[in-house]
């Protein structure tokens, strides 16, 4: 079987259902057409969406292919300048998002008022975008923004043949646990969720369960309420699920303090973003969420491996899956081939034939991928949002009070940073009004929750910086741990 955009696998079942209205897959492919034509008949080139999670969002997503055009989604929980950024950079020429987005982007773009729309029973509103092209790899079928490793995200552009392959890989992949239901639980706009969340369901004709996402308990990028979740397997009955290692965590903790177990329909809980433990699974299973870490990338068209049932080994990232290779180099590098990204927006150079991940690991001699650090000092958090910490750091220590700045969170739901003060006695209320202020304009997943006083400077004399004065970022770990409560 092949993954085709399109396809009914039989036409009468159920494609989509968000507990209180169900799509077949004749209705999903007729809304598509319908929605495609308007597309088209306007001249999109380039569609943005900006939308909650439903059916009207995978309505979008396959009425950009029908009407050849390039899909962008774009995070609800990105901040203006970012979705500008966004938009500006891809060249987008239609915007369909939520009327409470669309007036102040609008707005921002310069762009005509909002015209509404109904898509898949949601209202909805179009913005026609004064844009100017952008330089596409070709064969680009749709563009997913980092989650803002800085304050202006990367675009990767994927081919729908590679999303179309990784879909395929899992379909094959997952095929002994028979998975009908699948509920989308991240962000649809989140890669990983659009590709083995949407597309690999539908591609085996399976009936992917969209509610919005307060419904499952989660709001922006990082606030996360596990009673809501179980509340929404327990009513949904879903065979399958992905969560990052944040929400895993909180939720089988959740079930422990409650003493609850998650509801029985559970068959794979995948589990990716970020490094999750072995520990964390195994306390997981025993409340009966049948939790299995993966590895993937934006750069491969999402998930490269995967621990299944009967193929699992705890505290690695799995086998490699059917449309993927997978090696270490010669430095320790984990590389990646098979489901390839066509480019970087902007970019002029194609991607190699194999693509070097930047993480670091091992492959044993039973095909099991082990990731054992970074290359590059970058932060994933525990809900799986990559972090520059330079990035965070500038915008503190762009504060009058602040002279320096590290900041932490590798692993952890929330960052952390270590201050050092302009004036060594600045009140504490000086510096909370410094992090607030700095915060306010960072984005929800790149805030610092807690904060600590720095007990030196750091200098070489003191050992917290390097002998080019660079922050020793491990000593001043080291040095504060136990005040940010992260030893």
């Amino acid at each position: 079987m092949s993954v085709r955009p399109g396809a009914i696998i039989t036409a009468g079942a159920v494609a989509l259902d968000t507990g209180r209205r169900q799509w077949t897959y004749q209705e999903l492919q007729a809304q598509a057409r319908q929605v495609g034509d308007i597309l088209r008949g306007q001249g999109t080139h380039v569609l943005a969406t900006l939308l909650d999670n439903g059916p009207g969002w995978i309505v979008a997503d396959r009425a950009a292919q029908l009407a050849g055009a390039v899909h962008v989604p774009l995070p609800a929980f990105f901040t203006p300048d970012q979705l500008s950024h966004a938009v500006r950079s891809a060249g987008v020429d239609t915007l369909l998002a939520l009327p409470i987005y669309a007036a102040g982007l609008a707005a921002a773009l310069g762009a005509a008022p909002p015209q509404p729309l109904d898509v898949a029973g949601e209202a909805m509103a179009v913005v026609r975008l004064p844009a100017r092209p952008a330089r596409l790899p070709g064969g680009t079928g749709k563009i997913t923004f980092t989650s803002g490793t800085t304050g202006t995200p990367k675009g990767v552009c994927l081919s729908q043949a590679a999303m179309d392959a990784v879909a395929q890989g899992l379909v094959l992949a997952t095929q002994p646990l028979d998975i009908r239901r699948h509920l989308c639980v991240l962000p649809l706009p989140v890669l990983l969720e659009n590709v083995a969340g949407v597309l690999a369901p539908l591609a085996r004709g399976a009936t992917c369960v969209v509610p919005p996402l307060h419904e499952v308990g989660l709001t922006g990028s990082s606030t996360f309420d596990p009673a809501r979740l179980q509340a929404a397997v327990a009513q949904h009955r879903p065979h399958s699920m992905i969560l990052l290692p944040q929400m895993l965590r909180a939720w089988a903790g959740w079930l422990h303090q409650t003493r609850q177990r998650a509801p029985d329909s559970l068959r794979l809980v995948a589990v990716g973003g970020a490094v999750v433990g072995a520990r964390l699974l195994e306390s997981a299973r025993r409340l009966g969420i049948p939790a299995y870490e993966g590895y993937g990338l934006s750069e491969g068209a999402s998930v490269q491996t995967l621990n299944l049932p009967g193929a699992d080994r705890p505290g690695s990232a799995g086998r490699a899956l059917p449309h993927a290779r997978v090696r270490v180099g010669a430095d320790g590098e984990i590389e990646v081939a098979g489901s390839l990204m066509a480019g970087y927006l902007g970019a002029e150079t194609p991607a190699p034939a194999w693509w070097p991940t930047g993480d670091l690991g091992r492959i044993d001699a039973d095909g099991f991928v082990h990731v054992e650090g970074r290359r590059k000092h970058l932060l994933i958090t525990s809900f799986g949002r990559n972090v520059s910490p330079e990035w965070v750091e500038q915008a503190l220590r762009s504060e009058p009070v602040v002279a320096q700045a590290v900041v932490f969170g590798d692993g952890q739901p929330a960052l952390s940073a270590v201050l050092w003060p302009v004036v060594p006695d600045a009140p504490e209320a000086a510096l909370q009004s410094a992090v607030d202020a700095a915060n306010a304009a960072l984005p929800d997943y790149a805030r610092v929750r807690q904060w600590t006083r720095a007990r030196a400077a750091f200098t070489p004399q003191t050992g917290l910086a390097t002998p080019n004065g660079r922050p020793h970022r491990a000593a001043i770990l080291r040095a504060h741990a136990d005040a940010l409560q992260l030893s």
